[in-house]
């Protein structure tokens, strides 16, 4: 079973993080405000202006630890790994299969599919909960086209079908997250569709900042079972892109960002004012929602839940790593295909 280690953002522009014996050492303004043995780290991810010194560069590239790069508002920037690990033959047949029309159009379905039942359980579980009946009509309505979605995409005959099944249904999820907040909140929260690169309002900001977190804990996932993170089945390869964590990534979007999202704005754990709107009409979050919502994402991971296939507790953080060796075991040939993980 995976070890559920730590990830240690560093947020505080203008801070050094530097290696002390065996610790990584956090100083701002010549002061030590954190110190954390490296062995209870799995990744350093730093936000904006953060200073590394070489030698702890180095140890993490000797200790295979990712060393990640973000902007201050969370847009990946670099990785620092070291020499490449995992087993050849396994590499040897990803790059194969992702030649196999078939097998790209089954593993894409799959993924699809077990993105689209998790939407549709939050929007269920939406149409229960709220008290409105014009939002729980709607948000039911919304359910049955996802339960139609799930129909096409088994019958999908190539990859652009699967894809353009999947932006139809996210559009149409989307178009409905807004009846999942209380009503004082949708005002500051109004959302009229996902918008990216910028986020055009707070709840696409919030998501946006989400993303980027479990994007990177699933690229680290497909590393660590010896997979090439470049390489994927749904998304499409280009420079630079790590369209196989892209592709991991899918079913989880909803259930482990989405689902947090609502839970922090509905609870009042972040608030209009986390947000601070910039020329051009961009929203991003304003340092202190930052370090809100990375402490939740933290506390997101280690909740355990009941993992459909292995009927077994395992940690929220553990699920990525769970998912991607299942995806390596299907790429060798001991499972007949992958099997996303999807809510109960």
């Amino acid at each position: 079973m995976q070890q559920l280690e730590n990830t240690l953002y560093v947020m505080t522009q203008g801070a050094y993080a530097h290696l002390e014996n065996d610790t990584v050492r956090i100083d701002v303004e010549r002061m030590k405000r954190l110190q954390v043995p490296l062995h209870h780290l799995a990744a350093i991810v730093c936000f904006g202006n953060v200073l590394v010194s070489p030698k702890l560069m180095h140890r993490c590239a000797d200790d295979g630890k990712a060393l990640v790069l973000l902007s201050e508002h969370g847009r990946f920037k670099a990785r620092l790994e070291g020499p490449v690990s995992g087993n050849i033959l396994l590499r040897q047949a990803q790059h194969a299969k992702a030649g196999s029309g078939d097998f790209c159009l089954d593993t894409a379905r799959a993924m699809i599919a077990g993105k689209i039942r998790n939407s549709r359980q939050i929007l269920m579980r939406g149409a229960r909960e709220v008290a409105a009946a014009d939002d729980a009509a709607a948000l039911g309505e919304a359910a049955g086209q996802l339960a139609n979605a799930l129909r096409r995409v088994a019958q999908a005959v190539d990859l652009e079908s699967v894809r353009g099944i999947e932006g139809e249904a996210a559009k149409n999820y989307f178009a409905n997250m807004s009846r999942l907040l209380r009503a004082d909140a949708r005002d500051a929260f109004s959302m009229d569709g996902r918008t990216r690169r910028p986020p055009r309002d707070r709840i696409n900001a919030l998501l946006s900042f989400l993303y980027a977190m479990l994007m990177n804990d699933c690229r680290s996932a497909a590393e660590a079972a010896g997979l090439d993170p470049q390489l994927g089945f749904l998304h499409a390869v280009r420079p630079g892109r790590a369209a196989l964590a892209l592709d991991l990534m899918e079913e989880l979007r909803a259930w482990v960002a989405d689902r947090l999202a609502l839970t922090l704005i509905n609870r009042g754990q972040i608030r209009a004012a986390d947000f601070e709107e910039c020329e051009g009409g961009a929203v991003l979050l304003t340092e202190k929602g930052r370090k809100a919502v990375v402490v939740a994402y933290q506390e997101r991971k280690q909740e355990k839940v009941m993992h459909p296939l292995l009927e077994v507790q395992v940690s929220i953080g553990v699920i990525p790593f769970l998912q991607a060796r299942f995806l390596a075991r299907t790429l060798r040939g001991d499972m007949a295909g992958y099997l996303p993980f999807v809510v109960r």
